[in-house]
């Protein structure tokens, strides 16, 4: 089971606690008002083992790139992924990294009223202030210098993203990076991906958008390619300090 570790957005949040949990190739940034660490590494392991265990009885259900129907009596995790991967037509695999950190960030908000877990770059996101998220997208001349704008009514919310340049998650496109926001961080990860699939250049961006119009659930979407941004939705882009 992997998960990206590669890179981080900085998101502001200085007010906050930060920890981090790592366990296997579960690596989390967790800020909270509160060290919840010992909580969220309990978490981390109850997510872990129920991926797991399911796909000890189910093992494509670990591998297919395609849409994986699951039973009615299948984790409620396990299913979330499901749904998230027929949506867009991906496996369900493609969200893994957004669901592990919206599972754990959801419980964690039993204890802290303030919660952002980042999974290698997909992020859950509950904030009683505003939040920029500044925009990580390899070697494009715009890493840095844009970022997203959050407002603390519209949390809480994921903000996941995939690359074709940047880490190890597979990708068949070559997006320097494609951002989405959704409710669900587990879907903002599968539709990520399902985004990044499309652009090999610049000029499939606007495939990229309207692929993204057509999934249900998605607040917006950010692509970066190059020096190209294409933008769609509640997204409010914001000029960040070199």
């Amino acid at each position: 089971m992997y998960e990206p570790r590669t890179y981080r957005h900085w998101v502001t949040g200085k007010d906050l606690i930060s920890f981090n949990v790592v366990v296997k190739e579960t690596d989390l940034y967790i800020r909270a008002s509160t060290n919840l660490k010992t909580k969220a590494y309990k978490l981390v392991l109850k997510y872990r083992n129920t991926l797991e265990k399911y796909i000890e009885r189910h093992p494509t259900f670990a591998t297919c790139l395609e849409p994986f129907p699951v039973g009615d009596n299948a984790p409620r995790i396990v299913k979330e992924m499901s749904a998230a991967g027929s949506r867009v037509g991906t496996g369900p695999m493609a969200s893994v990294a957004g669901a592990i950190a919206e599972f754990v960030g959801n419980e964690l908000l039993a204890f802290s009223p303030e919660i952002i877990v980042e999974n290698g770059g997909d992020i859950y996101l509950k904030s009683l202030k505003k939040r920029l998220i500044g925009i990580y997208a390899g070697k494009s001349p715009l890493t840095g210098k844009i970022g997203l704008e959050i407002n603390s009514e519209d949390t809480p919310l994921g903000i996941c993203t995939s690359s074709g340049t940047v880490g190890h998650s597979l990708s068949y496109g070559k997006a320097d990076a494609v951002v989405v926001l959704s409710k669900s961080a587990t879907l903002a990860d599968a539709a990520a991906t399902a985004i990044g699939n499309l652009i090999i250049q610049a000029s499939d961006i606007p495939r990229g958008i309207e692929l993204a119009k057509g999934i249900e659930g998605l607040k917006g979407v950010i692509i970066v390619k190059d020096d190209k941004v294409g933008l769609w939705g509640e997204v409010k882009i914001c000029q960040m300090a070199v």
